[in-house]
């Protein structure tokens, strides 16, 4: 399931791209459109792309919020819309990990080591790569710690902004190998040369690292049983 916010110049349509019935009926009955989409479509970028391209007036990029990624920051959204409207060809956030969090991060690894994504990055905010394993070493990690408060590991939130057109060179090309074995679709991206800004967040209340686990479902049902939703509206 992807929740996909189709940008039409000032206008904004949301919309749930889904190959289930009950996942359409729900959000219908939640008030929001929903997009029936081809159960052959591998990812959810490319769920969102059937949508938007299914609506009458073609968009200029659309915003991609997986399901698997139910906890976003304040802003985020805000944040990517406008790095799209300033150019960028696809934008998603990126939180800098605190020493704690890095830690948290490390730990939650070692039971789910294919749960939370990290994200090397230049200072102008244009993404080196995204893995699945904690990026970059750290060496005289000791020292470092005690320079200050936050580490140099970035990680990613999962959302993601794109012009059409870089959403269609997407969806045109195959899953590249890199893309396979680390489970991350924002690698062909990088593979076909299309470059990916990354926007600093801050940390949202409380936080997943993404749901790609029956571990991590469990955690997240925890949470927000314990705090309730924090997820702001889009």
């Amino acid at each position: 399931m992807a929740r996909a916010a189709i940008g039409q110049q000032a206008d904004v349509a949301l919309i749930v791209a889904t190959d289930d019935d009950e996942i359409a009926d729900h959000a219908r009955a939640a008030g929001c459109d929903a997009a029936m989409t081809d159960s052959a479509i591998a990812t959810g970028s490319g769920r969102a792309l059937a949508a938007a391209l299914a609506q009458p007036v073609l968009p200029e990029f659309v915003v991609n919020l997986q399901g698997d990624s139910p906890f976003q920051p304040q802003g985020a959204l805000a944040a990517v819309i406008a790095a799209l409207r300033a150019g960028a060809q696809v934008a998603t956030p990126v939180i800098n990990l605190d020493w704690d969090a890095l830690d948290a991060l490390r730990d939650h690894k070692t039971r789910s080591p294919f749960s939370g994504t990290t994200c090397a990055r230049a200072t102008d905010g244009r993404a080196y790569w995204f893995s699945k394993t904690i990026i970059p070493a750290i060496r005289d990690e000791d020292g470092l710690r005690a320079t200050g408060r936050l580490s140099p590991v970035w990680r990613h939130i999962g959302l993601y902004g794109y012009g059409l057109d870089a959403l269609r060179r997407f969806e045109a090309c195959p899953p590249t190998a890199l893309e396979q074995w680390e489970g991350l679709e924002q690698l062909r991206l990088l593979e076909l040369g299309i470059p990916v800004m990354t926007v600093a967040v801050d940390p949202p209340a409380f936080d997943s690292s993404g749901i790609d686990t029956e571990a991590d479902i469990a955690r997240v049902e925890a949470l927000i049983a314990r705090h309730g939703d924090p997820t702001p509206p889009l």
